[in-house]
């Protein structure tokens, strides 16, 4: 588990202690229908550097999270009071509305940037928001922004913090901005139970198969490591809602279905994003396939995911490329 997210997870441990009053957070910001200006306005945190959470923001980790660039990211989800998440079998938590959900990014050990995903009467609205140099506040950044900034691994990138409409590039499902990121089988079974255990999720959900955690990887299933390497990834967008659908790829983790999957699949609108190569997947053979082709490229147009990387995960890549080969 990264630092930045372990401290934060260890101070909403216990969710549902008897803690000092502190200031709540600011509902009218989040469901008015105005843009904020700033991450203070929101009262998400009690310190101006967005790490303690303010009454209601539940700090959470996903088993296996979607990788930008090896940022660290924190992540948090807000209630309104008195408010109650529904759970949805192993999918998404059902958030009502007046719901945030939080996640800040860090790299070089500076916070960059905060999204924030609200739900507002009329629907989730996604907003981008970059950290000042005195990591003091975050200010919205509606047309987005570049920050020249490196990896963990040393590698120098142009870091893109996405602008409002490309957040609904990975936030689309059926025309509508929805949340991608807290679904069952990829939360903790103690973080469930916590949270119901504390009011704010009205049961604990049975998940028949969960999720690995990502640093635990070697320990489970080689399919179910790369399987929800790729949900976490790309089922967002590969999915019959999602951006991807007209491509005929499906990726999420409830899908059993070998072609959907790829399985000997001739890609249906790839392009020059191919490579040349005939099949989606070739089992047992990763470099014949577009898929791990397609991730293991930086170039335009054919680099896969296509937006939140400017560099190449090669802890991702080894963990596919080892399940392809091991196809039969």
């Amino acid at each position: 588990m990264r630092l930045f997210a372990a401290a934060l997870l260890l101070m909403g441990a216990a969710l549902a202690a008897k803690t000092a009053p502190a200031p709540a957070a600011n509902d009218q910001a989040a469901t008015n229908g105005t843009y904020p200006q700033t991450l203070a306005e929101y009262g998400f945190f009690t310190d101006a550097a967005g790490t303690k959470p303010a009454p209601g923001v539940t700090p959470y980790r996903l088993n296996t999270p979607l990788w930008s660039d090896g940022a660290e990211k924190a992540r948090f989800l807000y209630l309104p009071p008195g408010a109650q998440a529904k759970a949805n079998g192993d999918g998404l938590l059902n958030l009502p509305v007046g719901s945030a959900l939080i996640k800040t990014f860090k790299l070089e050990g500076r916070l960059i940037e905060t999204r924030v995903l609200l739900h507002r009467p009329a629907g989730w609205v996604a907003l981008p928001y970059q950290w000042n140099a005195e990591q003091t506040d975050a200010r919205l950044v509606l047309a987005g922004a570049r920050i020249d900034t490196r990896t963990p691994a040393g590698e120098a990138i142009s870091y893109a913090i996405p602008n409002k409409n490309q957040c609904k590039e990975c936030h689309a499902l059926g025309g509508q901005v929805v949340p991608i990121g807290p679904k069952a089988r990829n939360l903790s079974a103690q973080w469930l139970k916590d949270f119901a255990r504390a009011g704010m999720l009205d049961t604990v959900p049975k998940i028949t198969r969960r999720v690995p955690l990502w640093e635990e990887r070697a320990k489970a299933p080689l399919a179910d490591a790369a399987r929800g390497y790729l949900d976490a990834n790309c089922a967002h967008c590969h999915n019959p809602q999602g951006a991807a659908s007209n491509s005929g790829l499906f990726l999420a983790w409830e899908i059993t279905d070998p072609v959907m999957l790829g399985f000997g699949k001739r890609p249906v609108a790839a392009g020059r994003g191919s490579g040349g190569l005939q099949f989606d997947i070739v089992p047992g053979k990763p470099a014949e396939s577009i898929l791990y082709h397609r991730m293991a490229s930086l170039e335009g147009g054919v680099s896969m995911p296509e937006v939140g990387r400017a560099s190449l995960d090669r802890d991702g890549l080894q963990v596919v490329e080892a399940w392809i080969k091991g196809l039969r």
